[in-house]
C-alpha cells in the first residue's frame, strides 16, 4: 500500500472541478480563461471549496476537451500564458487553497512534436515514444489505430479517438514474436516516463500543488493485473519524494487498491465499470430519486469491497459528477439534490464539487457536439453567474459563446442562490462547514454501512474518527422509511427535514430527508 506522506491538507480537502473554457471569459472572446478563474476565487473559497481540480489547460488543437495534448509545456493560448496560471496558483495559495492540473499521460495530440517526429521513416529520439507496429498491415491487437499518414511504414496505436496516438510506456509481458512491443524496460518506454517526469517537474516547479491522472490505470500495454502500471507509478512516486514531497496525486484509476499501492493518494471512483456509481445518480430509477425505486445495495456492496483492499485507507473519491457524465440534475431533481450533496459531503475520501452542480445548473439538451463532447457537451455550458446578458458568464455576443448556455428563464443563477438561504448553494454551503468542523466527516474518517439493503431505504452509516461517531441517515424517497440501529442519537448535527423518530432500536425516517447525529 502507499507508504508515502500525504500532504496534510488532503485531510480536509474539497475540490471544486473547473471546466476552464466554461467558467469566467474576461476578455470577450466566448471563451473561459485563467483569469477568469483567478477573478473567482473568493466565491470558490466562500463556498466552502479550499481545492480546484482544474481540466486540461496545455496548448491543444481541443479535438478532445484539451485531453489532446500539443505541448505539455504550454498553457493553451486560449486561456492566458504560463504566466497567468503561475498567477492563479499564487493567488490560490494566498487564500490557503491548492490547484491540481489535469494530466493526460497516456497519449497527446497527433500535432505534438513527439508525434511529428516519430512518424518520420528514419529513426530518432522519439521513434519509439508511441507504440507503434513494424507493418502498415499490421493492426495492434485490441486497440484502433491511425496509420498511413506518414513516410514510416507501421501502425500506431490510439487511445480512445483516432487523433490520440498512444505513448509507449511498454508493454507488460511482449510478444516475442511481434518484435514491435517493447518491454517496460526498453530505451523507448523509458524514455516516455521521464519526459512525463519532465512534465510534471516543469509546472510542480511553477506552483501547481500535484496531479489528477488521467486514465492512469491504462499506461503499460497488455498489463496482467495492472502490475505494470503500479510499477511505474511507483518510480513515479520516488522521485516525487525526493524532489516534490508535498506534491498531490490523485487517480482517475477506479481500483483503489492498484492505485493507493502505486502511489497515488487518492483514487477516483469512475462512472464506468463495476463501481455501481451511475446507481445513485444516473440510471432509469436512481437511489437518489424521490420515486424511492432505486438500489444501493451494489454500490455499497462494491464500495465495501475496494475500502477493504485499500485498508481502509478512505481515499476513494466520489464527485457529483464531471464533464464526462451528465449533470447531476438531470436525474435527480429538486430537493433530493440537497439529500445527494449530504450523502456526498459525508461519505470518506476527498469530494469533488463539479462547477455549477453547487447551484444545481443543467444538463442542457440537445446540443451539437463541441470539441469530441458529443452527448456529455450538455454537461459543459457555461457557468451561470447573474442575470445579465450570458449569466455574466462573458461580454461576447451570445451567438459567440463557444458552447451554447441554457437559455431557460428559470436557469439557476449564483446571484439568486446566495441571496436564498434555502437554495441548494446555502445547502452545501451548510454541509460543508458541518464536514469541516467534525473529524469524523473528513476524508480520513472511518465508515461502516448499518442498513444498505436491496430495494430498499433509507441509507445509513456510521463515520468516526478517535472518539467521534456520527451516524448518517439519508433517506431519498418520498415516503417514510425505518431501520433498526442499536445507537443512541445524542446530538443533532445537521438535518434537511425533520421529524425522525426513536422507538427502542427502531428509527423511523420522514421522507426526503437526510440527517447527521452524535452518537
Amino acid at each position: 500500500m502507499n507508504t508515502s506522506k500525504q500532504p496534510a491538507w488532503l485531510d480536509n480537502a474539497i475540490f471544486y472541478e473547473i471546466y476552464p473554457q466554461s467558467f469566467k471569459d474576461t476578455n470577450g472572446d466566448g471563451i473561459g480563461d485563467f483569469n477568469g478563474i483567478t477573478e473567482k476565487l473568493d466565491y470558490i473559497k466562500e463556498l466552502g471549496c479550499n481545492a480546484i481540480w482544474l481540466n486540461p489547460c496545455f496548448d491543444s488543437p481541443f479535438g478532445d476537451a484539451g485531453y489532446d495534448v500539443s505541448d505539455y509545456l504550454l498553457a493553451a493560448p486560449r486561456y492566458g500564458t504560463n504566466e497567468d496560471l503561475k498567477r492563479l496558483f499564487g493567488e490560490a495559495h494566498k487564500r490557503g487553497m491548492h490547484i491540481l492540473l489535469d494530466l493526460v499521460p497516456g497519449h497527446t495530440s497527433v500535432e505534438h512534436k513527439w508525434f511529428r517526429e516519430s512518424m518520420k521513416a528514419e529513426k530518432n529520439e522519439y521513434t519509439d515514444r508511441y507504440v507503434w507496429t513494424d507493418s502498415i498491415w499490421e493492426e495492434p491487437q485490441g486497440m484502433g489505430c491511425i496509420r498511413g499518414i506518414s513516410d514510416r511504414d507501421g501502425s500506431c496505436a490510439v487511445n480512445f479517438f483516432s487523433h490520440q496516438p498512444a505513448l509507449n510506456y511498454g508493454f507488460y509481458k511482449p510478444d516475442p514474436d511481434k518484435k514491435w512491443q517493447q518491454s517496460m524496460d526498453s530505451e523507448g518506454p523509458k524514455a516516455t516516463l521521464e519526459a512525463m517526469k519532465d512534465v510534471m517537474r516543469f509546472w510542480l516547479s511553477l506552483g501547481c500543488d500535484g496531479f489528477r491522472v488521467d486514465m492512469a490505470g491504462s499506461l503499460v500495454k497488455h498489463d496482467e493485473d495492472g502490475k505494470g502500471t503500479i510499477a511505474l507509478w511507483q518510480n513515479v512516486r520516488g522521485f516525487l519524494d525526493r524532489e516534490f514531497p508535498e506534491a498531490a496525486m490523485v487517480s482517475e484509476w477506479g481500483e483503489p487498491d492498484k492505485s493507493l499501492r502505486g502511489g497515488f493518494h487518492m483514487d477516483f471512483l469512475l462512472h464506468f465499470g463495476p463501481s455501481h456509481y451511475n446507481d445513485l445518480f444516473r440510471c432509469a430509477e436512481p437511489f437518489f430519486s424521490s420515486r424511492g425505486k432505486g438500489d444501493v445495495s451494489k454500490f455499497v456492496k462494491k464500495y465495501v469491497e475496494n475500502y477493504e483492499k485499500s485498508e481502509k485507507k478512505g481515499l476513494i473519491c466520489i464527485p457529483s459528477g464531471n464533464h464526462d457524465m451528465d449533470r447531476l440534475s438531470r436525474g435527480v431533481r429538486g430537493d433530493n439534490l440537497k439529500i445527494a450533496f449530504a450523502f456526498l459531503l459525508s461519505m470518506p475520501g476527498a469530494p469533488f464539487i463539479y462547477y455549477g452542480d453547487e447551484i444545481g445548473m443543467r444538463y442542457v439538451e440537445n446540443l451539437t457536439s463541441v470539441e469530441g463532447g458529443y452527448g456529455r457537451t450538455g454537461s459543459r455550458s457555461p457557468m451561470q453567474w447573474d442575470d445579465t446578458a450570458n449569466a455574466g458568464f462573458s461580454a461576447a455576443p451570445a451567438e459567440k459563446l463557444y458552447i451554447k448556455q441554457d437559455d431557460s428563464p428559470d436557469r439557476p443563477t449564483v446571484k439568486a442562490q446566495i441571496s436564498d438561504e434555502n437554495s441548494l448553494y446555502s445547502e452545501i454551503k451548510r454541509l460543508i462547514s458541518v464536514r469541516q468542523s467534525h473529524s469524523a466527516l473528513q476524508s480520513k474518517g472511518e465508515i461502516e454501512f448499518l442498513y444498505a439493503e436491496k430495494n430498499a431505504y433509507p441509507l445509513a452509516y456510521l463515520r468516526s474518527a478517535g472518539d467521534e461517531k456520527i451516524l448518517v441517515i439519508i433517506n431519498p424517497a418520498a415516503r417514510e422509511t425505518n431501520f433498526d440501529c442499536k445507537y443512541l442519537l445524542k446530538e443533532k448535527i445537521y438535518s434537511f427535514g425533520e421529524g425522525v423518530s426513536v422507538n427502542g432500536e427502531r428509527i423511523t425516517v420522514p421522507p426526503c430527508y437526510a440527517g447527521f447525529f452524535l452518537v
